[in-house]
């Protein structure tokens, strides 16, 4: 079910009584969809993101020495 934000305001009652039924509630703003009210067991059921995978994908991103290329940005705001 998809409803915009004013009127998920005006019908919150029936959509958590929906998401205890097992239904899910999609609520957008302007068309794009910016929430979910979902059923809690979805949530609980739902298995932790690792962020170890993102180890080491912004190497070489500040260039050869990090402290540098950091205390070079920090200078520009201090000027």
């Amino acid at each position: 079910m998809r409803k915009g934000a004013e009127e998920a305001r005006q019908q919150l009652p029936a959509i958590l009584a929906a998401a205890a039924a097992g239904r899910t509630t999609v609520i957008t703003r302007h068309g794009r969809e910016i929430a979910a009210v979902v059923p809690a067991a979805a949530v609980r059921s739902a298995k932790p993101v690792s962020l170890l995978a993102l180890a080491g994908s912004g190497r070489k991103l500040w260039g050869k020495d990090s402290r540098k290329a950091i205390a070079a940005l920090r200078d520009e705001w201090t000027r």
